[in-house]
């Protein structure tokens, strides 16, 4: 090869699916500089003699004169990067790096894992996912005070799985990552429920006027440092115990950046309806964009309800109203067992909860709470029951990971509470579950809706059994629901998973395969992708991603991580 090449890399011979939902069309893909220019078969490059490796079943037996590398796409689809847009991978790639810590840049003292650590840092990656929106569900590891980083980081210990830091700003947070290799990207949402407890701290009752001035002003600087939006778990305490209003003046901020309000609903369960109803509120009063974070009507009593919950979606997009959600194709969920519990457990952060768990009379009550429920609370096992909710993750009783707590307390001759209650009080309060909560048919509902994007939900923390979509929820959309199912088209899927997910948060040049474009791709076979991660074997890498593309270096060939770290955090 002689002169310099066109480009760095050249992916040949694929079918392009190029994330706006237009039709596949053959052409190919070259990257110089980390950006993309699309070829016309007839139009690409010539060939020459010798041999570049690099494809993707293995080295192509020639050269192509204007490409330093090749692969070789023939009979596979080429798409845009995934980009998944509801994770919670926030902390994961800092278990035991330098520069996690309370924002003055303290280290780590954790390490994640050993060889499951790097299999939950790979895990996304390997499905494709070149983009990760992490701060979901109103859990981030930024804004707070400086006062509270110190408290801040003893709960993201329990929240993140080790000692992943707090961060007074986006910068902060941005800087710690930028110090750790890491080979997709990753953006980052505010989450209300951190910026409440980085100013008030964990407790019951409504911000002050100058504690809501603070938050807003937190929330200002790390949007305008970059952050992508606000986000809220209206189930899950500290975010709970805030009122409509306090999410309105929040939300506010957020409209002022042009970037969307996120939220996990106050109800997912019995009061869905009532729930969506305020976040639409939320919305028309702060003029926010708004995003329904793996949108669902789980529990018995809500089972069916997507026959409601999106038409009224479509009325409010007909009317004009910004308005979106994502889901993820499973019909369990996966949160923290403390969240299983009455809001007024949790009042005053993981030390109060303790010591309420360690008195019979709160047991009582909260077992009251379970059964007769309490007013604005979802109360998940009182819509389902203890047979649904199994243990993911106990770091010091891994016998117990994979049972039902039900199961747990059959074996003790004990209540279910009480079960529950001895193991948050022995683990330190780091129990992480698995929910069986929803029906097929209103995941196939969401999945079909137009305005519906596809997000992981992902929970990576070191040990236990995680919930298998941080592995495979990319590929099971396309193997199940588009090739088995053909409930979604295939340029339809690929759009709700990269052009759609951008769009919605601000990133800009990605999603799309179009000239000047970032060069973020997945290779994939779209007549063998599939998820082959289960709930026994949850990491488990999935079949049919043969390469993935970020910043135009490839991490991914023939299935395997190439050691290349060009991922980096986005300010949008």
């Amino acid at each position: 090869m002689t002169g310099t090449p066109r480009f760095d890399l050249l992916v040949r011979g694929g079918l392009v699916v190029d994330g706006t939902g237009r039709p596949a069309r053959p052409a190919d893909v070259g990257v110089s500089g980390g950006r993309l220019t699309v070829l016309p078969r007839d139009s690409s490059p010539g060939s020459a003699s010798g041999s570049v490796s690099g494809s993707v079943s293995g080295s192509v037996s020639r050269s192509v004169a204007d490409a330093a590398e090749v692969l070789d796409a023939r009979g596979r689809v080429v798409s845009p990067g995934f980009v998944d847009v509801h994770t919670h991978s926030d902390g994961v790639a800092l278990l035991g790096a330098p520069g996690g810590g309370d924002g003055s840049g303290g280290v780590s003292d954790r390490v994640s894992g050993g060889d499951s650590g790097r299999e939950l840092v790979r895990a996304s990656v390997l499905q494709g996912v070149t983009t990760e929106i992490c701060g979901n569900c109103g859990s981030s590891l930024f804004p707070a005070l400086p006062e509270r980083l110190a408290a801040m980081r003893a709960e993201t210990r329990i929240t993140f799985g080790g000692d992943v830091g707090a961060y007074a700003d986006f910068a902060g947070f941005a800087a710690a990552h930028g110090r750790v290799p890491r080979a997709n990207h990753l953006a980052s949402l505010v989450g209300h429920g951190t910026l409440r407890a980085g100013v008030l701290g964990p407790v019951d009752r409504p911000a002050r006027p100058a504690e809501l001035r603070a938050m807003c002003a937190l929330l200002d600087a790390s949007l305008a440092q970059g952050a992508a939006g606000l986000s809220t778990g209206l189930i899950y305490t500290p975010g709970s115990y805030a009122g409509t209003a306090e999410v309105v003046a929040l939300a506010e901020v957020a409209a002022r950046h042009g970037k969307p309000y996120v939220t996990h609903l106050r109800d997912e369960m019995s009061r869905v309806e009532e729930a969506l109803e305020e976040a639409i509120e939320i919305s028309r009063r702060s003029g926010a964009a708004l995003h329904v974070s793996h949108h669902k009507t789980a529990g018995r009593y809500a089972w069916g309800r997507t026959e409601r919950t999106l038409p009224r979606l479509a009325e409010l997009r007909a009317g004009g109203m910004d308005v979106t959600c994502d889901v993820y194709p499973y019909t369990a969920g996966s949160t923290a067992l403390a969240a299983m519990l009455p809001p007024w457990a949790n009042d005053g952060g993981l030390r109060a909860l303790t010591a309420r768990l360690g008195d019979p009379a709160q047991r009582d009550r909260m077992r009251r709470a379970i059964a007769e429920g309490v007013p604005g609370w979802e109360n998940t096992v009182g819509n389902g029951g203890w047979d649904r909710i199994s243990v993911a993750c106990a770091p010091r009783h891994p016998r117990a990971e994979g049972a039902t707590i039900a199961d747990l307390a059959t074996a003790a001759g004990a209540d279910p509470l009480d079960v529950a209650a001895d193991l948050l009080v022995a683990e330190d309060g780091e129990v992480t579950i698995i929910s069986h909560s929803m029906i097929e048919d209103d995941v196939r509902r969401v999945l079909a809706a137009p305005y519906a994007m596809i997000g992981s939900d992902g929970v990576p923390k070191p040990g236990g059994r995680p919930h298998p979509r941080w592995a495979g929820t990319f590929p099971r959309v396309l193997g199940r629901y588009v090739r088995e199912l053909g409930l979604l088209g295939l340029e339809e899927a690929v759009h709700k998973m990269t052009g759609m997910a951008a769009a919605r948060f601000g990133l800009t040049g990605r999603g799309v395969i179009r000239d000047g474009a970032h060069a973020d791709l997945v290779v994939f076979d779209p007549a063998e992708v599939a998820d082959l991660a289960t709930f026994t074997e949850p990491l488990l890498p999935p079949t049919g991603v043969g390469a993935v593309v970020v910043g135009g270096a490839v991490v991914v060939r023939d299935g395997e991580e190439t050691g290349a770290r060009p991922g980096r955090v986005l300010a949008l």
